[in-house]
């Protein structure tokens, strides 16, 4: 009984995430259309900026990774659904408390999904853990920072605001550990509540990381003691 249990299980997750990772896809389509209409863009402009928000990291990495087509362009699924984010966006004016509520909540469930899976598709490609920590973050922030390029702004994550892409290290870090015991599905887990975890509470709490102004090394000071005067030592 415990055996069917744990195949049902097995066989019910790959779902999960897969669900999990189009409601990322939608959201960050959703936030590229209200972009889009905060600049005034017409129904192209929502469509590109969706496109490259939901959809740019994973596209970034598995090119990277030279695997074949991006995932997104080979299921249609994902292309499909950062439309419907557009046109959402495009047609219903998004915003207030709520909104602000759910898609911190979903956003960083998705972060973490997002980061476990890129770790996991770079050490499966027989990658090393910086290069699986650096495609876990390109997949999780990817799609951010090409749409904040293309409007002509600098990315959000590179300062000023809390903990995104640090989020996104220690939810492929989970990842990593995970996946090295053969437990991806485990590590998966553990990434999604490591990285909405971590970027929830730090968004919360007003988590930051310091800028150069903020941080100074400590200077000794040399004392010089005078000699008398005709004291050539």
């Amino acid at each position: 009984m415990a055996a069917d249990v744990t195949g049902q299980l097995g066989d019910l997750l790959p779902d999960v995430f897969r669900a999990i990772d189009l409601t990322g896809v939608l959201l960050n389509g959703v936030l590229g259309g209200t972009i889009a209409r905060q600049r005034r863009f017409d129904l192209v402009g929502f469509a590109i900026l969706a496109i490259v928000s939901g959809l740019g990291g994973g596209m970034l990495r598995d090119t990277l990774l030279q695997a074949g087509p991006p995932v997104a362009l080979t299921d249609p699924a994902y292309l499909g659904t950062a439309l419907v984010g557009a046109v959402v966006a495009f047609f219903v004016p998004l915003g207030g408390r709520w909104w602000n509520r759910t898609f911190l909540v979903a956003d960083g469930i998705a972060l973490g999904c997002w980061a476990a899976t890129g770790a996991a598709k770079a050490l499966a490609a027989g990658l090393g853990v910086l290069p699986a920590v650096l495609l876990g973050v390109t997949t999780a922030v990817g799609g951010g920072m090409i749409r904040d390029v293309v409007v002509g702004q600098v990315p959000t994550i590179f300062g000023g605001n809390t903990l995104y892409a640090t989020s996104a290290v220690f939810a492929s870090l989970a990842m990593i550990a995970l996946y090295s015991e053969g437990q991806e599905t485990a590590g998966m887990v553990t990434g999604i509540v490591v990285g909405a975890g971590l970027s929830i509470l730090a968004h919360w709490r007003r988590w930051t990381l310091p800028d150069a102004e903020a941080v100074r090394l400590p200077v000794p000071r040399l004392r010089w003691r005078r000699r008398p005067p005709g004291d050539r030592g």
